[in-house]
């Protein structure tokens, strides 16, 4: 057995799957298992990832069919891992060559269930930041509800808001088991996925280290008209509740519903102004219009006013409070030059 399972979906990504692998194989913690899961790829990813198979042992490949997601990919991943700690690596990123020695040194020194690291943030032009976790040290129960649990469960809208990346952690996979945590849908996944490991978890070890190269990727999901945001959003809320209720987290942020809707309604805002929407301008208008008038949303705008956001957010919420919905949708008019 393993020490560590890293998990990679695989879908079409013949340009960046060589490299990430490598940085995997040139780890030097060398008792890992990576799991590449072919996602029903329809260019040469398949072909390639057999070959990473054939050329190393640790490597396994799982081929799938038809393209489910990334959320089912990884659940492959999560049910396949054989390893004591499971890790998980997004095909167009890579591990820095000492990463799984750090996190799984930095767990074992300390006792601790998971190890977590800091970031860096590669930008296409070449620009590069290190995004920290948290403050290097040992949190234990209280310390990791406060550190991630809170901020996932109801500060989502002040700046610097918690970022839901996986990526950042050595998991136990005895809790990851123990308490069937999986992954569902396609967008905020992995927030969802986080709150439930956390709140699970006892005792984490975080580095100050970026381990982690995570390139910033204009073409990703989180930059494309989705069509059915405000289903999956729906979603994500209903079983936010359901965590909610289950580990008895409501007295914590008595107000995590409107911060949380709050968060949802920016995102559904400039969802509906992105590139790929075929509706007319002033379709998109009304689409915003009555989304803003739904029941969950109407209480987020009347029970709280956003502070700390960006400038850019702030100037919308403040449209949109004062329901100025035309000055709202030409000023998105002008930015995304539609």
């Amino acid at each position: 057995m393993p020490s560590i399972s890293v998990i990679v979906p695989v879908y079409q990504a013949e340009a960046y799957l060589k490299k990430c692998v490598e940085s995997v194989m040139k780890q030097t913690f060398s008792d890992w298992e990576l799991l590449l899961i072919d996602d029903g790829c329809t260019d040469g990813s398949p072909a390639l990832c057999d070959e990473c198979a054939a050329e190393d042992s640790r490597v396994r490949v799982f081929h799938k069919r038809k393209n489910a997601g990334v959320s089912e990919a990884r659940n492959t991943g999560l049910r396949e891992a054989k390893g004591t700690c499971t890790a998980f690596l997004d095909v167009d990123d890579r591990l820095e060559f000492r990463a799984l020695e750090t996190l799984w040194c930095l767990r074992e020194q300390s006792g601790a269930d998971t190890a977590g690291c800091a970031h860096l943030n590669l930008a296409p032009g070449g620009g590069k930041s290190v995004e920290l976790l948290l403050p290097a040290g040992v949190y234990e129960r209280q310390g990791i509800l406060e550190g991630i649990v809170y901020p996932l469960l109801g500060e989502r809208l002040r700046m610097p808001v918690f970022n839901g990346f996986i990526w950042r952690y050595l998991f136990s996979t005895e809790i990851l088991r123990s308490a069937k945590i999986t992954f569902e849908g396609a967008y905020l996944e992995d927030e969802l996925f986080l709150m439930e490991y956390f709140c699970h978890a006892q005792k984490l070890a975080v580095t100050e280290q970026p381990l982690y190269r995570y390139f910033l990727n204009p073409s990703s999901a989180t930059h494309k008209y989705m069509r059915d945001f405000q289903k999956v959003f729906d979603r994500f809320m209903e079983r936010k509740e359901a965590l909610v209720k289950k580990h008895g987290l409501e007295e914590a942020r008595p107000q995590w519903r409107e911060n949380t809707n709050w968060a949802g309604l920016l995102i559904a805002i400039g969802n509906e102004y992105a590139g790929g929407n075929g509706k007319t301008i002033r379709q998109r208008q009304k689409a915003v219009r009555e989304l803003c008038r739904r029941p969950d949303m109407a209480q987020a705008i009347a029970n709280l006013n956003p502070e700390g956001m960006s400038p850019n957010k702030q100037m919308v919420a403040r449209l949109v409070r004062g329901g100025h919905f035309f000055t709202l949708t030409q000023m998105y008019r002008l930015k995304n030059r539609i």
